[in-house]
This record gives structure tokens, C-alpha cells and sequence, in this order.
């Protein structure tokens, strides 16, 4: 447990740094707006490419961390969905709210998720984490879209304008070159290799600083209902769905604690993002955002250590 809190610890430092910094130096959104385009578009898919072209994925169980995020991530949105009427209906909760319900309850945040693993387990577990990745990344854009689409977007979007959406997404398409270059036993090297690994060391502080610029603190006095429900089945119910599968599929020591790491990490911040174009609940999901970030110090050592 020790070990696992002291690799968790300078990730929520990272966290509360940023906080600071977008309190009393970089104030204006302008600036942070910036910077999460450079890592979202730039050095957060130079780290994923780099990760998985180099990764020896036979020696690790992909179907197995795959499949198993992959029927939680799936399993925690049908629950999420069957509660729809009653998170609408007794919780009072718009079409808008229900979606950012819906977002915190099943998306991750893949900063805190590779920095936390990378502590911990090093280049097998950003392997791990990265597979995690292509199971997760794509299913989860369509169907967060779709929904934001259907329950909160003024203007229903078209299957055509959902798939575009998740085509321009840059992670999906850094997983599909890093893998392209392992398959093809294109190893990234020299300046190539140096210029990657540069832009890939430098994204998961730089994220983390941008997860840490977007906590609303001042909106955690007033959560309601809705937030907490949504803090709840993300924190605790998808761990334990995950943790459950994982060792349904027979998986153990790093690659469960990995599976457990990437399922009960906060909820992902571009989440936040998508609200504000799509119509959704941007404000609700600020609040459930810096809810589990604050909760997830304490949660995410207990499950980590438990499979560990």
C-alpha cells in the first residue's frame, strides 16, 4: 500500500501544481487552452506511438487487459444507461446533466492512468496501459458522442458527423501507427527515436498540469445527487467490474494491477471539452471532474494494492 501511494504521489502533486498555477499565475483559459492542444494533438500521441512501436506485445496478454477493460467499460455504461430514468426522473437531472452523468461514470483520464503505471511498473505497464488504450479510446468516443448527440445537442448529429468526430480523434490514430510500426518491425531509431522520446517524456507532466488547471474547487461545496452517483459508479463500481472480469480472464500481479489502475482513474478531462461543444452539462461535469480527482487519492491506492 505504501509502495503504491508513494507512486501515486507526485501525479497528484503534478495535479495540485497545476491548480496553483491557474490560480495565481496562468490565469486566463487562453493559456492552458494552448497548452492542452499541444499535448492532446502533439506530445501525448508522440508518447503513445513511441510506447507501442517499441512494445513487445507478445509478452504481455492484450486480449486479456484488453477484453477485460474493455466488457467493464461496456458493462458500466449499460448500468449508467438502465439508471437513466431514475437519474431524470427522482434526481431531477435535464437531458444536458444526464450526459455528464454519463461521461463520469465511464470515461477515463489516460494522463493519470500512464503516469501512475509508468511509476509503478515502467515500460511494461505504458505497454499495458497503451493496449488498454486501443480497447477503450474508440468505443468510448462513439458512444459518448452519440449519446451528447441524442440527450443533449440541440442539432442531432449524423452517424457520418459521430464517425468523422472519432476519425479526427488523435490518439486513435497514434495507437494505429505505433502498432503499424511494431507489426512491421519498424523500430523508431536514432534522432527519430531521441526526437519521440523527447516529446513523450514531457506529456504525462505537462497533462497532469492541465488536469490540475481544470478542477473547479469552489463547485465540490454544492454537488448534488447526480455528481456523487456519477463519482460513485466511477470510482467504485468500475473498478470492482473490471478487477472481477480481469480475473474471470485469468490475469494477475501487474497486468490485474493495471487493469485495476486504468479503471478507477478520474473521469477523462477532455470529457469536459465535449460538454461544452455538444450541449452538454459542462458545469456538472467541472464539479464531478474535481470530485473524483480529489476522491481518487484515496480510492485508486486501495484498489491497486489490493490486486497488486
Amino acid at each position: 500500500m505504501l509502495v503504491v501511494a508513494s507512486a501515486l504521489l507526485p501525479v497528484f502533486l503534478l495535479i495540485a501544481m497545476g491548480f496553483a498555477l491557474k490560480q495565481f499565475f496562468m490565469k486566463h483559459e487562453s493559456q492552458w487552452a494552448g497548452l492542452e492542444q499541444i499535448v492532446f494533438y502533439v506530445l501525448f500521441p508522440a508518447l503513445l506511438i513511441q510506447t507501442l512501436a517499441r512494445a513487445d506485445l507478445a509478452g504481455v496478454p492484450v486480449i486479456g487487459v484488453g477484453g477485460a477493460l474493455l466488457l467493464a467499460v461496456l458493462i458500466g455504461c449499460a448500468i449508467t444507461f438502465a439508471l437513466r430514468p431514475f437519474i431524470m426522473n427522482a434526481l431531477g437531472a435535464s437531458g444536458p446533466a444526464f450526459t455528464s452523468v454519463f461521461q463520469g461514470a465511464v470515461r477515463w483520464q489516460t494522463y493519470v492512468a500512464l503516469a501512475v503505471v509508468a511509476n509503478l511498473y515502467g515500460a511494461v505497464g505504458l505497454t499495458l496501459a497503451s493496449v488498454a488504450m486501443v480497447a477503450m479510446i474508440p468505443i468510448l468516443n462513439i458512444i459518448a458522442v452519440w449519446v451528447l448527440a441524442h440527450y443533449a445537442s440541440p442539432q442531432k448529429l449524423s452517424w457520418s458527423a459521430v464517425l468523422l468526430t472519432i476519425a479526427k480523434n488523435p490518439f486513435i490514430w497514434a495507437c494505429a501507427i505505433g502498432l503499424a510500426f511494431n507489426l512491421l518491425h519498424m523500430p523508431l531509431s536514432g534522432p527519430v527515436h531521441d526526437f519521440m522520446d523527447a516529446l513523450g517524456r514531457s506529456s504525462l507532466a505537462v497533462g497532469l498540469l492541465c488536469v490540475g488547471a481544470g478542477l473547479r474547487i469552489q463547485g465540490v461545496v454544492r454537488a448534488g445527487a447526480p455528481a456523487w452517483l456519477s463519482v460513485a459508479i466511477k470510482l467504485l463500481l468500475m473498478p470492482l467490474i473490471a478487477i472481477a472480469i480481469g480475473r474471470a480472464f485469468g490475469l494477475s500481479g501487474t497486468n490485474l494491477a493495471v487493469v485495476a489502475c486504468c479503471a478507477s482513474v478520474p473521469t477523462a478531462s477532455s470529457a469536459y471539452v465535449m460538454a461544452r461543444q455538444m450541449g452538454g452539462d459542462a458545469p456538472l461535469l467541472a464539479e464531478i471532474l474535481t470530485l473524483q480527482t480529489i476522491l481518487a487519492t484515496v480510492t485508486m491506492p486501495v484498489f491497486i494494492a489490493w490486486v497488486a
